[in-house]
């Protein structure tokens, strides 16, 4: 049935019809009956899913992606799909429209998605205000965190801490992106001199309160060894809570797509299936290379409930959807759900 939802709903711009689902969750949502129903389809609910990470329990191990949810505005009708957490944002200090239209587009060939949106946002008190006028209080909430675009790089660490400080009493933990390929120049924060001093700022105002909460950096797919070598370096310095492996590629490699047609879509990063791969591999080299020190968050190429499963094999602790959840619909988070625990049946 979802496969002939999406079939529809692909014929038209993909921007738009985001907003659509979205409103359409939400009306499900305040409609009891046919909330029952949605819920009683795509939620599975069993206490050994439940996991404890980062100081905070999770009522499963599958989350949804920063970039769905911007301005926190959805967060009680996305509950109702089955997520163990939510992640918002990215959020800036200040709201900006993002980058000219369009911007979201959709490979269906490859089973992907380029976007160029550029942090578009309502700014961090919009949020805060949202937040606050959430009803689902249990569901877990990561803030996903970034600079304005008119804010040079030397200045960014202040537009982090801004988000920082004013998300602080609102969200269970942070993550810092600085590996969006949307925003001019953010991906240079990635290096390590401007990597290192951001995520000490932001770890002393934390240890500074009465009660820490996570921080995570999200990092990109395309970092070579030797970066992602500097990563787990500046992750055990800092002593950050962990890493979200991956964003959006940069990469048209081994697309499906023609050649023209991307080239004609422009500049943006890609998500989905041409992800699946290579963000398995950063998982496990990560993993690897820590000695399983440092908890990930697997992102990117999710589509299937082996998906997920390859991405826990390889080291990751928990999993978050974007690309998957639009291409394969709410009953993916169940289907993953159920493999996981037909797996811990077999161990």
């Amino acid at each position: 049935m979802y496969k002939l939802f999406r079939f529809i709903l692909f014929q038209f711009d993909a921007e738009r019809v985001h907003y659509f689902v979205v409103g359409l969750l939400r009306l499900i949502h305040q409609i009891f009956p046919f909330r029952a129903i949605f819920r009683a389809i795509y939620v599975k609910k069993d206490p050994k899913l439940a996991v404890h990470l980062f100081g905070l329990d999770f009522e499963n191990q599958v989350g949804l992606a920063a970039g769905f949810d911007k301005n926190a505005a959805y967060i009680d009708p996305l509950s109702d799909c089955g997520f163990g957490f939510i992640e918002i944002g990215t959020i800036t200090p200040k709201a900006q429209p993002g980058n000219d239209k369009p911007r979201l587009f959709r490979l269906k060939a490859d089973q992907a998605i380029l976007n160029r949106m550029g942090f578009n946002n309502d700014g961090v008190e919009q949020a805060i205000l949202q937040l606050k006028a959430r009803k689902n209080k249990h569901i877990i909430i990561g803030g996903n965190i970034g600079k304005n675009k008119w804010t040079p790089n030397e200045e960014a660490t202040q537009d982090y801490v801004q988000c920082f400080e004013a998300l602080f009493p609102y969200v269970d933990y942070f993550v810092v992106n600085v590996s969006s390929p949307n925003t001019p120049n953010l991906r240079a924060l990635q290096e390590k001199g401007p990597l290192l001093e951001l995520l000490s700022t932001l770890q002393s105002l934390n240890t500074a309160k009465p009660k820490q909460k996570p921080i995570l950096l999200k990092i990109a797919p395309d970092l070579t060894d030797t970066q992602l070598d500097e990563v787990i370096e500046i992750t055990f310095e800092t002593q950050i809570a962990g890493l979200i492996a991956s964003n959006t590629t940069i990469s048209r490699e081994g697309l499906q797509t023609p050649k023209a047609v991307v080239e004609a879509l422009g500049a943006g990063g890609v998500s989905g299936k041409p992800l699946t791969k290579r963000s398995t591999e950063v998982v496990r080299y990560i993993h690897q290379k820590s000695a399983g020190k440092i908890p990930i968050i697997a992102e990117g190429g999710i589509h299937t409930a082996q998906d997920a499963l390859d991405k826990f094999e390889a080291g990751a602790s928990l999993v978050q959807l974007y690309t998957g959840f639009i291409y394969e619909g709410p009953g993916l988070i169940k289907q993953i759900n159920q493999a996981l625990l037909q797996k811990q049946k077999q161990l």
